[in-house]
């Protein structure tokens, strides 16, 4: 077992920093806290935190063993040694925290590569150098700790608040000791000198005092969090701070100053004096004070924590700040004045100054009175106007402050690589915002001497960040100060009543004010990752709605008067006199206009309207603020359209400006007059003023932009046509003038080259225009134009087009252009995509618009932007992942919304990013999709390395977004092309571009992409969105490569350390604080890498490869033990390890079970591969009695699935009942597989038929369950359970058809691959894309919103109907397979029968009552009917019926009878494939089986089943044949469309039950299903089919070899026999022309010419197709000819017409000898030729009245026959010559037939009669022989009439008939003699001897898969009839002999005949010549004593014979041959 390793070294405190910041969240906050808990002595020794060296620790180091805080055991090896001791010696600390530090560098960043071991001294010191730097990183990390502990502790909405609370008191015990403490230690480092090791060394003490700076940062940014709320302000600690500030000069007084001259140095003593200033501004509490009033300065203070309760704190104050006037101190000195003017303020309220208080009071003013007493003049005045004083350029240092420091901006920070622990925090913003509150309420802001300035720091400090930073302010503003009084207000009012002749200060102060942040082209923009993730969505739109209202109410109307104006008799205005005693006076002179006046923006100005002076009354112009209400927006219009003017892009033809009544308008015959902006006096540049223009468009833009409601009202405001100014002419539309100014600024920017381009006026423009996408009614406009418009999307960068402005920038390396321009573009998306169901005239084409725009700007952004963004420059890295980051965001919502896969909306769009990625994909496209995989550590690297912590985030983000698109793309790759081979990008991914060290667990960081891929899954980030994405990746990867063709590269081949990435995946998929959904797909990507990457799965199952490569980590020292020891994680070990514990996930996490099941079925599945390695789980009884437990736990009833109401889960609307759902189906998902699983490992076990093997572990953990009838039943009953509900689709149907024509339900199918989809309100369809779809219908068309809402709703409760549906047909094919595979241990147990068919007669009931339609339904009704087939399979035919077991077998008949006739899943549907997931084979298999066993029942007495149950059967049975013969029609018809495996097998299934049910024991009527067949045309049908179909398999080549037959013959032919065997039938059939079909086949030509062989060339190893149909035909027509009997009429001649016609084949056959080969296939020939031949000769007539064709077949017959006779003689009586003739033609036949050689080797004794125990091949053979030998005598015997020879009508003899010469010789080329009877008879009695001895019973021969077992009775059947036909034969020819002498004379022999005419084919042989007159003496009386002898000796033997046949043996023939043969024959002679 290798060594735990402690938390203490794998965590360094900057990970520990990162955790507790948010930044990183690897750990959950109770690890994080368990980690913190273990480093709390450390941070509560500031000072020292690691400690002094001392002996004990050095003795525990020594010891080479150490117990560290965390009570983990570290070994110590003797290599660390001398480091450990180096760096304690070096840095003064404890040795044993020395090696901890160690061990943590080398695990977490480990030694540099260019260090290298040379064995001396030297390479120490490099270590330890190396290691300083990560030393003093700690160091100041574990200071930072503080930092968010404090800020989560004022925070209750963060994870870490209680904890935070928790931990502080332990850490922090006395606040104000701690600071002091804090203060003390920054003291000392100020003064601290140099090493003396250093002094020597200028570098080393250059970067010591770098370090020690650094230092005191840290120290100042713990001390102000500590001062922000933990700390109270108390009097004696504010004065410390003061001096220490004071004497340091705010950091810059450095007892090493002299070696801080460098730049870094500079800006960290800036950054510190920046701190400083925000200290000593915090802990004055302004805000506090503005807020609540002034302090308390009563003898007795209520706050005695707070510095203004300690008057001597004041003085002290007091005499520091005033001392220290300095102009970087005027911040200080502003906040001092304020307090003291609160103070003096508190002080004037009471009657006298606290006597404590007077001292101080006294002292602020040396030359007052020394009393302090009411009414005397306030001191602080002098102190504002010196600090307001223009020279000392207060304003000018806020503003530096706030634009210039790292601090503030989060960019410089980044760029100048700041020290500064959390740039830009709202705290120090919110400290700068008290100073201006503070200030504001001190003096009116109208009297601030440089207000401009003032104003760009109120815009700084509000506008001028990342929007998180500043929302809280703005909102807090409006909220807040805004109501709290007019001074909060002043300079918003101010800038109001400058408006609109000043016209940007109100613009950029509410711009400021509405929470967006910084300006898209502004210098100082940084990434803003929470405006990505829309994270403060909510809080913008308050800050815009509230700016909104105030711009369109302002009350004051500004405007610049030229005196001239206001006098003559023309003048418009005119000055009101003043009263004397009026309130006129204090506010200036007030001015009245005359007439009325139509001012810029529309509104009129009412005559008598009165206005405030705000300029000099004497000069030439004159300022008038008139008391006026208007809007703001129409001016901004009016700016827009003076703009386009001024640079001629429209002509001054009228004005365009809208204008609007005013209240209470009087009536006046006087017209208004009109004034133009130059009129009022708007400060404009002569050709406008584009910084005017950027501002009115933010302006615009950050109100309307994702605020659809307020949009509406600002751009109604806007656009409010009425009462024109000028003329007809239609005023210029919004979208148009935006464009218009978009357009003159590219132009410019392209005219200009060298002048870089007009950023703020282009990313103003394109911002608008994206906001105004989100507006249906502007949408349609901003689409027009786009499309018009010449200078967007070309990339021929000639002209003024977007392109050249693009390559301008990326001189400059920022992006503000590019970005706008990347926003647009995903706006015009996101607009298509929304759009898609909205109404809109003229929608077709509108839609082809968007599609064109679309088209172009992806060719745009793909060219000019994808394929090269990561080779351009940047300021800021957060801005190359930007712009990856939206163009990835943007392919991957294109993907999603609109798959390539789907023929709907944009798939155009979707399909050419597609192509681009995957289908016609260059390198240049796919590389940033790699790149961002290959460079991730690398760069995360230099982010950890500058401290960009912040870049984190948008490392993550366009991390995740691009392993989105990946996955997309290879998700689709497999649904379009799925067999193509591996894609550019899946190359790529399995690509080895080499690593620059290191392994998977190391250091360093690697290129190869699979490796980095893997890697994601076990780190995480601010979610679990990347591991989760890149595991969603390595799943699409594995199954896409698994179906590329040809073979495609392996995940395991391209892995550097697959043993070690196999490692860590387990471990993530074990770790219970890894994210469900991580570590669910974990277990899922294991499965199906067992399923489709052989060797991957290996090594998840075993751990490791067969050898284990043990690596020693780079860069650590010889000695080190700090690498882990690799572990034997196996992902099987780890699943079975989980499933111990299975209850605790059952409730709480079941998909996590159900993963982890899933993977545990994946290895079962392949168990044999894995056989070794799962041996030890299978022999495991504790792992089965747990899966069982699983398997049969109790599910609860399904839950609701119909939503009704929407819950919000982190911004995702989802289905209240989504985690019931999802819940019960993951329970059920686990059933399922547990269930399966366990029936795969009984699979593994199956019983042989030779010996019964134990029951295995897995069956006897179930086995209990099959005897419990009720247990059984519960869990058959929620197999077959299933909630399914078809009527969601019809409503979702009926709702989309009746409100939303356009929406097509297949358009929404999930994205996610199957094996990925997560039950519950998203699983089969994607919700997510709808919702989108649906928002606008809320928003611009509300009288939809409820059935937009009910849609969504609907297609939830679908989702989740589906999720239970799918989990329960799960659960079903379950339970079927675990049936099949029971059914070895439990098939004839009597006792479980009854149990078994009350289930199946449940069952089937459920299955008959089904009442659904769908596709679903569908496949649920398929499996319901594999469960009940599997059920009747274990029940199979019993020797015994009780009633119950009938009864029930019926209620099973009449079930199977409704599920024939259902009409909502109708059979026949599925025969047509009408369904989806056909059923019909399982059913016709039950019916098959019902039928069968209804054959059994009625072969019992009448008794055992009713009249009722007949009836039953008979309806059952008609049912089926209906369903059965409309089926077959069906196929019939459709497979001459061509070959089809499918309809081959339905075929063949459809077949045997018509087979079955026309059975004359079942069903003796033929008349219904005759007349159906007649009906249907079924047989012709099937005659057709016959003449068309390949007989020999040689078209279908590749299928007759996997089938080992051709299709659809085979079962055409079986469909035959059925009705030839049959007489009504078989009348039908021959009347239909079954004789034409089968004489026009397709190996007709083949049979004529006598051609067809056993085998064919093409097919080896298996018997020829055309050959067995070749045999089937002749069955088919001796079974019509047997049928048909003497009715047969015509058919006799056509039958004798076939025979001619397949003469060749059939002589042939016949003529067989000994010395040919022999085969299985030509055995069956023969028997099936002689049947052909008994059945013309059975069914002829009389010799008189045959056809002479029929005499002709019959008489050429018989002369063959006596010859193959003679040959079948010789191999019956010498079997051992028998057995060498034979040739086995398949493998089956050739082992039995090896396995025979090998038994009679062990027995060489030569017998005649064949031993089945050693030779039961040749047995089945012989068997086979004997029953041709006698149906070739019975045929003879027909033939040569020998009854009538028997009866003695020697008259009626055939004369011309060969006969068997009486004589013994045995000739094999000679006909059959009388001795060749003897001899069949002699072999027959034989065998007889040797069968009569045993069991009837007993097995000859084994069963084989061609053959069913030969048993005694049925050898000793063949061998009787054999015996006793060739006695009978015998006995009559020579009694024919006798009776005709005549013949004896006349030479006539066998042969005489011919069997045709044609001389060519070879004349039959003739028989020898005629006997000698001896032969004629004495040789039939030598052969009747043979003869009789030989029946005297079988009288015995058929006795016996008859015992082990049993009742119907037949009478004994020997008694009446014996007679006849004394009588006749002996006598006669």
């Amino acid at each position: 077992m290798s060594e735990e390793r402690s938390k203490l070294i794998d965590v360094t405190y900057q990970q520990l920093y990162l955790f507790l910041s948010g930044y990183e969240s690897s750990a959950t906050p109770e690890e994080t806290a368990s980690i913190l808990q273990s480093r709390l002595e450390v941070l509560k020794n500031f000072r020292n935190p690691f400690g002094k060296p001392n002996a004990e620790s050095k003795k525990k180091i020594e010891s080479n063993t150490v117990t560290l805080r965390d009570a983990h055991v570290a070994r110590v090896g003797p290599g660390d040694k001398p480091f450990v001791f180096a760096i304690s010696s070096k840095f003064n600390i404890d040795e044993v925290e020395a090696f901890v530090l160690f061990r943590s560098y080398l695990y977490n960043e480990g030694i540099p590569q260019e260090i290298q071991r040379n064995g001396d001294d030297s390479f120490l010191q490099q270590v330890v150098d190396a290691f300083s730097v990560f030393y003093y990183s700690e160091r100041r990390c574990l200071a930072r700790l503080l930092v968010p502990l404090l800020r989560a502790k004022e925070n209750e909405v963060m994870d870490f608040h209680t904890r935070a609370a928790e931990f502080l008191p332990q850490i922090i015990p006395d606040g104000p000791a701690f600071v002091q403490d804090i203060i003390s230690e920054y003291h000392e480092q100020t003064h601290a000198t140099v090493p003396p090791d250093l002094s020597g060394d200028p570098k080393g003490s250059t970067r010591w005092a770098k370090e020690n700076l650094r230092n005191q940062l840290v120290l100042l940014e713990v001390t102000f969090w500590a001062m922000w709320s933990y700390v109270p302000r108390q009097g004696p600690l504010v004065v410390l701070l003061y001096e220490r500030a004071y004497s340091s000069n705010l950091g810059s007084k450095q007892m090493n100053g002299n070696l801080l001259l460098d730049d870094e140095s500079s800006r960290l003593q800036q950054d510190c004096a920046a701190i400083w200033l925000l200290i000593m501004l915090e802990v004055l509490e302004l805000e506090n004070f503005s807020d609540n009033g002034p302090p308390d300065i009563s003898a007795e203070p209520s706050d005695t924590g707070l510095y203004t309760a300690s008057p001597e704190s004041l003085k002290k104050l007091h005499h520091l700040v005033i001392s220290h006037g300095d102009g970087h101190f005027s911040m200080v000195f502003l906040a001092w004045t304020i307090i003291l003017s609160r103070l003096e303020a508190a002080v004037a309220m009471l009657p006298e100054c606290p006597p404590s208080y007077r001292d101080f009071f006294d002292s602020l003013d040396p030359q007052g009175p020394h009393s302090y007493s009411k009414g005397q003049d306030p001191f602080h005045t002098r102190m504002l106007q010196r600090c307001l004083d223009p020279n000392v350029k207060l304003f000018d240092l806020l503003l530096a402050m706030l634009t210039t420091t790292p601090v503030f901006v989060t960019s410089i920070a980044w760029r100048a690589d700041s020290a500064i622990t959390d740039p830009n925090s709202v705290a120090y913003r919110s400290v700068i915002k008290g100073l201006l509150i503070a200030l504001s309420e001190t003096i009116p802001v109208e009297l601030v001497p440089d207000f401009d300035t003032f104003v760009e720091v109120w815009v700084a400090l509000f506008g001028r960040s990342e929007s998180q930073s500043v929302i809280g302010l703005c909102q807090q503003f409006w909220q807040y100060d805004f109501v709290k009084s007019p001074s909060r207000r002043a300079v918003v009012d101010v800038a109001r009543s400058r408006f609109p002749v000043q016209f940007r200060p109100l613009l950029r102060i509410l711009s400021a004010l509405g929470g967006s942040g910084f300006k898209k082209s502004d210098p100082l923009i940084s990434v803003d990752y929470r405006q990505a993730d829309n994270a403060l969505a909510e809080e913008r739109a308050i800050c815009a709605q509230h700016v909104s209202f105030f711009f369109d109410m302002l009350t004051t109307y500004t405007q610049v008067i030229p005196l001239s104006a206001c006098t003559g008799a023309h003048a418009l205005y005119e000055k009101v006199p003043e009263r004397y005693g009026s309130s006129s006076k204090s506010s200036g002179p007030t001015y009245v206009n005359l007439r009325p006046i139509k001012l810029p923006g529309g509104s009129v100005l009412p005559p008598k309207s009165t206005g405030r002076l705000l300029s000099q009354d004497r000069e030439d112009y004159i300022i008038v603020a008139w008391q006026h209400e208007h809007s703001g927006w129409r001016l901004v219009v009016e700016v827009l359209v003076d703009y386009v003017q001024r640079r001629r892009l429209l002509p001054r033809v009228s004005q365009y400006v809208a204008s609007e009544p005013p209240a209470n308008r009087r009536t006046t015959s006087q017209p208004p007059v009109t004034l133009q902006l130059d009129d009022i006096g708007v400060e404009f540049d002569a050709d406008g003023d584009p910084h005017v223009v950027a501002d009115a468009l933010d302006l615009l833009c950050s109100v309307i932009k994702d605020n659809a409601a307020l949009a509406a009202q600002v751009l109604d405001s806007v656009e409010n046509n009425e009462d024109l100014q000028g003329g007809g002419a239609e005023p210029p539309h919004l979208v148009q003038l935006t464009m218009l100014v978009l357009e003159d600024a590219l132009s410019r920017s392209a005219a200009q080259p060298r002048k870089p381009p007009p950023s703020h006026l282009i990313t103003s423009a394109m911002n608008l225009l994206s906001g105004l996408l989100s507006l249906p009614g502007y949408a349609h406009h901003v689409w027009l134009f786009a499309r018009a418009s010449t200078s967007l999307f070309d990339t021929s960068r000639n002209g003024g087009s977007a392109s050249a402005v693009l390559a301008a920038e990326r001189a400059l390396g920022s992006y503000f252009t590019t970005r706008a321009l990347l926003d647009f573009v995903q706006s015009l998306f996101n607009e298509a995509s929304a759009s898609v169901l909205l109404p809109a005239p003229a929608k077709e084409r509108l839609q082809e618009l968007k599609e064109e725009v679309l088209l172009r700007a992806l060719r745009f952004v793909h060219a000019e932007i994808w394929m090269e963004h990561t080779g351009w420059k940047y300021s800021q890295l957060g801005t190359r992942f930007e712009v990856g980051r939206v163009v990835s965001t943007l392919y991957g919502d294109i993907l999603e919304h609109a798959p390539p896969t789907s023929t709907g909306p944009l798939s155009t769009i979707s399909r050419a990013v597609f192509d681009a990625l995957v289908s016609k994909a260059t390198t240049p496209s796919i590389g940033p999709l790699i790149a961002v995989v290959t460079t991730y550590r690398a760069v995360l690297h230099r982010i950890y390395a500058s401290r960009r912590l912040g870049d984190l985030k948008g490392l993550y983000l366009v991390l995740r977004s691009h392993l989105r698109v990946m996955r997309l793309c290879l998700t689709y790759k497999q649904r379009l092309h799925g067999d193509s081979g591996p894609c550019l990008l899946e190359q790529a991914l399995c690509a080895r571009a080499g690593t620059d060290g290191g392994s998977f667990n190391g250091g360093h960081y690697q290129a190869d992409p699979l490796d980095v891929l893997s890697s994601f899954v076990g780190i995480a980030n601010t979610s679990s969105e990347v591991p989760l994405e890149a595991i969603h990746v390595l799943y699409a990867l594995c199954t896409s490569l698994a179906t590329s063709q040809p073979s495609a590269p392996t995940i395991v081949g391209h892995l550097s350390d697959p043993e070690a990435t196999v490692a860590a995946l387990v471990r993530v998929a074990q770790h219970p604080y890894q994210e469900q959904d991580v570590r669910l797909s974990v277990w899922r990507f294991m499965a199906v890498s067992v399923e489709k990457e052989p060797a991957l799965g290996h090594l998840f199952i075993a751990g490791q490869f067969r050898t284990t490569d043990s690596k020693v980590r780079d860069g650590a020292p010889s000695g080190s033990s700090d690498g882990k020891k690799k572990e034997n994680t196996s992902a099987l070990g780890a699943a079975r390890e989980m499933i111990a514990n299975w209850q605790s996930y059952w409730e709480i996490n079941p998909m996590l079970l159900a993963g982890i099941l899933e993977f545990l079925y994946a290895v079962w599945a392949r168990g044999l591969e894995h056989e070794t390695m799962i041996e030890s789980i299978r022999k495991d009884g504790e792992f089965w009695a747990l899966l069982a437990e699983v398997a049969l736990q109790d599910l609860s009833p399904a839950p609701e699935y119909k939503s009704t109401e929407f819950i919000d889960e982190g911004g995702i609307v989802r289905s209240a009942f989504h985690d019931s759902i999802s819940t019960h189906a993951y329970q059920t998902l686990s059933k399922a597989y547990a269930t399966r699983i366990i029936a795969l490992d009984i699979a593994m076990t199956q019983p042989t038929s030779t010996s019964k093997q134990k029951r295995p572990p897995s069956f006897e953990c179930i086995a209990e369950t099959f005897k419990s009838e009720d247990q059984l039943a519960d869990l058959l009953h929620e197999a077959i359970s299933n909630v399914y509900d078809p009527a969601l689709y019809d409503e979702f149907t009926a709702t989309a058809g009746a409100y939303f024509p356009d929406l097509v339900l297949s358009q929404y199918e999930s994205r996610s691959l199957l094996g990925e989809r997560e039950f519950g309100d998203d699983f089969e369809f994607a919700v997510g894309v709808l919702q989108i779809r649906m928002r606008p219908f809320h928003f611009f068309n509300p009288e939809l919103a409820s059935n937009a809402d009910e849609l969504v709703h609907t297609l939830f409760s679908i989702n989740q109907n589906l999720s239970l549906a799918h989990a329960s047909t799960e659960l079903s094919q379950a339970w079927y397979t675990l049936l099949l595979k029971v059914a070895p241990f439990l098939q004839g147990d009597e006792s479980s029968r009854p149990r078994l068919l009350a289930l199946a007669a449940t069952i089937s009931s459920s299955l008959a009552e089904e009442k659904r339609s769908g596709d679903l339904i569908s496949t649920v009704h398929g499996v319901r009917l594999s469960i009940l087939l599997a059920l009747l399979e274990l029940i199979w035919f019993s020797s015994e019926e009780t009633a119950e077991d009938t009864e029930n077998f019926m209620k099973v008949v009449a079930n199977v009878h409704d599920i024939i006739t259902n009409e909502a899943q109708s059979p026949i549907n599925s025969v047509r494939g009408a369904s989806a997931a056909p059923f019909h084979r399982t059913l016709l298999q039950i019916i098959y089986f019902c039928i069968r066993q209804c054959r059994k029942l009625a072969a019992r007495p009448k008794k055992s089943i009713s009249a009722d149950q007949r009836l039953t059967v008979t309806s059952a049975i008609d049912t089926a044949l209906i369903f059965v013969i409309d089926s077959l029609r069906f196929v019939f018809d459709a497979a001459r469309g061509g070959p089809d495996p499918d309809l081959d097998l339905d075929m063949e299934l459809l077949v045997a039950v018509f087979e079955q049910c026309t059975q004359i024991d079942i069903n003796p009527s033929t008349s219904l299903w005759l007349t159906r067949c007649q009906e249907t045309s079924v047989l012709r049908a099937s005659l057709e089919l016959f003449v068309q179909a390949d007989l020999t398999g040689l078209s279908t080549l590749a299928l007759s070899r996997s089938r080992k037959q051709a299709l659809y013959a085979p079962h055409i032919l079986t469909f035959h026999i059925a009705f030839a065997s049959i007489q009504l039938p078989a009348e039908r059939l021959a009347s239909e022309g079954v004789l034409v079909a089968y004489s026009n086949s397709s190996i007709t030509a083949a049979v004529q010419s006598g051609s067809v062989d056993v085998t064919l060339p093409e097919l080896p190893g298996e018997r020829s197709p055309a050959h067995r149909a070749y045999c089937v035909m002749l069955s088919v027509v001796a079974g019509v000819i047997s049928a048909l009997g003497v009715q047969k009429h015509f058919f006799d001649a056509e039958a004798s017409g076939f025979v001619q016609l397949f003469g060749s084949q059939i002589a042939r056959t016949l003529a067989w000898t000994i010395g040919d080969a022999l085969t299985l296939p030509f055995v069956e020939e023969m028997e099936r030729v002689v049947g052909l031949f008994y059945a013309i000769a059975s069914t002829a007539p009389p010799e008189g009245h045959r056809n002479p064709a029929t005499e002709t077949v019959l008489a050429a017959f018989t002369s063959n026959a006596l010859l193959l006779l003679q040959q079948l003689n010789y191999a019956l009586s010498h079997p051992n010559h028998l057995a060498s003739l034979v040739e086995p033609v398949t493998a089956e036949e050739r082992t039995q037939l090896e396995k025979d050689a090998r038994g009679s080797s062990a027995r060489s004794v030569a017998a005649e009669v064949v031993d089945p125990t050693t030779r039961p091949f040749l047995a089945r053979l012989v068997h086979r022989l004997y029953g041709i030998t006698s149906n070739i005598v019975q045929t003879l015997i027909i033939i040569s009439a020998a009854d009538s020879v028997l009866k003695g009508e020697a008259e009626d003899l055939p004369t011309r008939f060969a006969l068997v010469v009486p004589h013994s010789k045995v000739v094999l080329g000679e006909p059959a003699s009388m001795g060749t009877l003897l001899e069949l008879a002699s072999g027959a009695l034989d065998v007889l001897g040797h069968l009569a001895s045993r069991p009837a019973g007993q097995a000859i021969t084994t069963p084989s898969p061609s053959d069913r077992a030969l048993d005694v009775r049925a050898a000793v059947i063949t061998a009787r009839r054999t015996l006793e036909t060739v006695l009978f034969y015998a006995a009559t020819q020579l009694g024919t002999w006798l009776a005709r002498p005549a013949l004896l004379d006349s030479g006539t022999a066998a042969g005489d005949a011919e069997m045709d005419a044609e001389e060519s084919r070879g004349a039959l042989r003739r028989d020898s010549a005629a006997l000698t007159e001896r032969m004629r003496r004495g040789l039939t009386g030598e052969m009747a004593s043979e003869l009789k002898a030989t029946l005297e000796k079988a009288r015995g033997v058929l006795e016996r014979c008859r015992e082990v046949e049993g009742p119907g043996a037949g009478v004994d023939v020997t008694k009446v041959l014996i007679g006849f043969l004394n009588e006749r024959v002996i006598n006669a002679a």
